[in-house]
């Protein structure tokens, strides 16, 4: 059994790192300017020089801006009866049950930050679900009408 004393107490490999000496002449590799090159702006500090070119106009001020962000824009989760079918197959939901945006964000099957659900027409409506959409497009509503497929719209 080893006994601990204070001539054999030693750190981490690794876990001290030697710092950098600069400015102490040419055999160092980091003598004169320390390794920051010549002069000018670039070896001062707060350089500031992304995307600039030289005195030519930048890229980013040569091209032109297109479109725009609407802040307003709800987030839209899409589902359609492919997936639900899928879904009802592996059991992820029950057949028979109620399904609502709710409950899918709950299973993490759409987005958290999702806030309208659209049922859209593709595939057909094969398994029993109750489902509550914000919208859905006119082909769906034609292709649950003849099922027991049944759909709410808000």
């Amino acid at each position: 059994m080893d006994t601990i004393a204070l001539n054999t107490i030693s750190d981490n490999p690794g876990a001290h790192v030697k710092r950098k000496v600069v400015g102490r002449g040419i055999g160092s590799g980091l003598g004169k300017t320390s390794g920051r090159g010549g002069k000018g702006q670039t070896a001062r500090s707060g350089v500031a020089i992304n995307g600039f070119e030289g005195g030519q106009t930048p890229l980013y001020r040569r091209l032109p801006k297109r479109g725009f962000t609407n802040i307003h824009a709800l987030k839209v989760a899409e589902i359609d009866f492919v997936r639900l079918n899928s879904l009802v197959s592996k059991n992820i939901i029950k057949s028979g049950s109620d399904v609502d945006l709710f409950s899918l964000k709950q299973l993490n099957i759409v987005s958290k930050s999702a806030e309208l659900l659209v049922l859209l027409n593709n595939g057909k409506p094969e398994c029993k679900v109750n489902l509550t959409v914000s919208k859905a497009s006119k082909g769906a509503l034609a292709a649950v009408e003849k099922t027991e497929f049944k759909v709410t719209v808000q």
